[in-house]
């Protein structure tokens, strides 16, 4: 019989998170979505207790947790504001590479700082040209001696302005596609490396998002990641973690949207009755509640794989593209349960339709989460 129940240190964590979320989080949410600023205080106390870092090994300066386990955290904080957890919550996808390819000395050079410090990174794979088709990056690293020199520009980086470190995606020759990528870690006080454009966003608008300009940056040798030609491989099991994490998100954000819809449809009376007891709207809560649940199990199933250490890229990517379409559905139908009401700012349904549309976007589309779905299972 398969248990659903959550353990006493499960239930400590998720009401750990709850608490920290509706005390520095959730009442600073609008307030950060009409004023985008960096969440520093917020990154700070969340640091202070327990809540960054969550699936980095001890020895490295993390909470050593599963993905099932920082799932719950997650969830919760996303539920008080998807763009100040998204900025708590960098490093899970910022530091993947270097936990998944990093040699030992790498880990505790790098890792362990930033993490003992409190300190967020950067994944740097995206560029202007090859979003989707992230083998078609053409940043290039060009080894000399005992270094490389990186030049190229990447786009929508996530955090790039605050950083203290990233880790950068380059080829060693463009003709040689997936074969020719690798990964590097890259502090920030490299010279030559800069912030270009900062991103003003319909949604998500406290999660800083930004390019970043590499001219002529010297990386040592010894800051490759696993081996030349690796690059492409460590990127996308980066993603493989990094779209559980993100469907955690939409879970989140589809929870708080059901729960603000259905206290408001038992508060507002039209014709003399809740408006949640009419049938159009009653149902409407039920999808919305199903949707939710099976969004929640879907997302588990696919942590629970990677904890076991099996092969998890196609619940991964499902999990991705179903949680964050059941965001984007959820949330719509919460402003219009709302009516009027909703689709003004003085209401938190409004920002939540907003949020849910970057979550079907980044960490792949939709579609292409789909291709990656459909692709394993023809692969058998």
């Amino acid at each position: 019989m398969i248990n659903f129940n959550l353990s006493e240190e499960q239930r400590a964590l998720q009401n750990l998170a709850r608490k920290f979320s509706m005390k520095e989080i959730s009442p600073v949410a609008l307030q950060y979505d009409k004023e985008p600023a960096f969440p520093e205080e917020i990154i700070k106390k969340a640091h202070a207790a327990g809540l960054m870092n969550l699936t980095c090994p001890r020895e490295y300066g993390g909470q050593g947790m599963g993905l099932v386990n920082a799932s719950l955290i997650t969830e919760e904080m996303n539920a008080a504001c998807v763009a100040i957890s998204g900025m708590i919550g960098i490093n899970s996808l910022a530091c993947g590479p270097i936990l998944i390819a990093g040699s030992d000395e790498q880990k505790r050079s790098f890792l362990i700082p930033l993490n003992q410090a409190g300190q967020t990174a950067s994944f740097g794979l995206t560029e202007r040209e090859a979003g989707s088709d992230a083998a078609g990056l053409k940043t290039l690293a060009k080894l000399e001696g005992d270094h490389y020199v990186l030049n190229g520009q990447k786009c929508f980086i996530t955090n790039a302005s605050y950083a203290a470190l990233y880790t950068i995606f380059a080829t060693i020759d463009p003709a040689k596609g997936t074969k020719g990528i690798c990964g590097f870690i890259v502090p920030r006080e490299s010279p030559g490396l800069s912030i270009g454009k900062v991103e003003d966003k319909m949604g998500h608008r406290a999660l800083n998002v930004a390019e970043v300009n590499l001219e002529n940056v010297i990386v040592p040798r010894e800051n490759l990641l696993g081996k030349e030609a690796e690059g492409f491989k460590i990127a996308m099991e980066t993603l493989d973690e990094g779209r559980v994490n993100i469907a955690t998100c939409g879970v989140g954000l589809a929870r708080a949207a059901f729960e603000a819809a259905l206290d408001y449809a038992k508060k507002r009376v039209q014709f003399g009755k809740p408006i949640g007891t009419f049938q159009a709207l009653n149902f409407m809560l039920a999808d919305m509640a199903a949707a939710v649940d099976s969004a929640r199990l879907l997302t588990w199933y696919a942590g629970s794989l990677a904890d076991a250490g099996k092969r998890f890229t196609r619940e991964a990517a499902q999990a991705k593209f179903y949680a964050t379409d059941v965001a984007m559905r959820v949330t719509t139908d919460a402003v219009q349960i709302y009516g009027g009401y909703g689709y003004t700012k003085d209401y938190a349904v409004e920002k939540y339709m907003r949020d849910a549309k970057l979550q079907q976007i980044f960490e792949g589309t939709n579609q292409v989460n789909r291709i990656v779905a459909g692709g394993a299972l023809m692969r058998g």
